[in-house]
């Protein structure tokens, strides 16, 4: 049975997930003065990169190059002490088809930006079966040899992360790669090109060559699907398993892993029936027994069977970010919180997967006009009143 999920303990000692702005705690004479000198909407409240270091973590966000204009910019270095490279490093950018050069324009654009701010910086995604771009087929992946496979993958991992050796925080060396079905005895997926094409030792070797290239960035393991059923029907607990069983193999073999990053993309329709908060406390326990940090990666929620009404939206989507933190935030080697984006301008939501009645989404802390929604006053509750833990990184942004 699961168990009750009325009120945590620290949701009881903050309030509910739509508190509003006006009773809202911290330093508001400095922070709203500091806010309306940047012309944004003040939250009342300091940023959100200082509420979660107050407690030894870390909040960042998501970001791209095209997303650089001058609200946005503004909103993003007040509120994140970590910028997660969301497009600018996939392959689409860094190498637009098979014969292109690799191009680092974008990536150093970004980079530059987050190093100008004090921010840290997480290099998305090495290895992946996805972000490849118009400009490549089928075949140019699937129709590889061996040996043109490993001479591809390995090569632009290799100059990708010489490139930015000592800029980047963390690395997500393999992203997604792991399932429960589509699968071989080790929970590894066996329905992407690369595994095809090199096998199962291509996730291994891009964290080796991390290592060998960046050896001070942290080196992160990537997957999704962990807390509820996905929007492809699979049960949370087989995702689960399978990716212990593939960590487990990769740990064994001395693979140098370092840390497990948890997307956090969440579904709002039947949350509070769906989410086994007992259950998902054990698997976090599981990777914290192994050694390693836990990082949420891109966390947002996706408000598709929610009523149209916005307040009501608004306030059924905060109480989903409050279930969630309130039990993920519980578990001390969780590390880091970053936001899949900080403003619903910006969420992938709308293109990849657009809500039924045409609305736009409402799915992460700030809406459309950089104001602060009841989900920003839920996401900064739980950060506020989640346990201190030994961070695992030091921020040097406000120094």
């Amino acid at each position: 049975m699961q168990p009750s999920s009325s009120f945590s303990r620290r949701s009881l000692l903050l309030g509910a997930a739509g508190t509003t702005a006006g009773i809202a705690t911290g330093l508001p004479g400095l922070a709203e003065a500091a806010e309306r000198s940047r012309g944004l909407p003040s939250t009342g409240r300091p940023p959100l990169w200082r509420q979660a270091k107050n407690r030894g973590l870390v909040f960042g966000s998501s970001m791209a190059t095209w997303q650089l204009e001058p609200e946005y910019r503004k909103l993003d270095v007040r509120e994140a002490g970590l910028l997660f490279t969301q497009d600018d490093l996939l392959w689409y950018q860094l190498k637009p088809e098979p014969g292109a050069r690799l191009n680092f324009d974008p990536g150093d654009r970004i980079i530059r930006f987050a190093e100008r701010h004090g921010q840290l910086t997480l290099g998305a995604h090495l290895a992946w079966d996805e972000g490849f771009g118009e400009g490549w087929t089928e075949d140019d992946l699937w129709g590889l040899g061996r040996r043109e496979a490993r001479k591809l993958l390995y090569g632009v991992i290799r100059r990708e992360v010489a490139h930015y050796r000592g800029r980047m925080s963390g690395w997500i060396v393999a992203n997604e790669v792991t399932d429960p079905y589509d699968a071989d005895q080790h929970g590894f997926r066996t329905n992407v090109p690369w595994y095809s094409t090199i096998g199962p030792e291509y996730i291994a070797e891009s964290f080796h060559i991390a290592k060998e290239e960046d050896p001070k960035a942290l080196r992160i393991l990537n997957e999704f699907g962990f807390e509820t059923v996905n929007e492809w029907g699979d049960p949370a607990e087989d995702r689960r398993a399978a990716f212990l069983k593939a960590l487990d193999r990769l740990l064994d073999r001395d693979v140098p892993v370092q840390a497990v990053g948890i997307q956090g993309h969440l579904l709002a329709h039947e949350f509070g029936e769906r989410f086994n908060e007992w259950s998902y406390r054990r698997f976090l326990r599981d990777i914290a027994d192994r050694g390693l940090p836990i990082l949420i990666t891109e966390l947002d929620v996706n408000d598709e069977g929610l009523p149209v009404n916005a307040e009501k939206r608004d306030r059924m989507v905060a109480e989903v970010y409050r279930r969630y933190l309130d039990v993920t935030l519980d578990e001390r080697a969780v590390k880091a919180v970053v936001a899949f984006g900080l403003s619903d301008r910006y969420t992938s939501l709308d293109e990849d997967f657009p809500r039924s009645d045409g609305r736009p989404h409402r799915a992460l802390a700030f809406d459309r006009r950089m104001r602060p929604t009841p989900r920003y006053y839920a996401i900064s509750n739980t950060i506020r009143s989640a346990p201190r833990r030994k961070p695992l990184w030091e921020l040097e942004k406000g120094r």
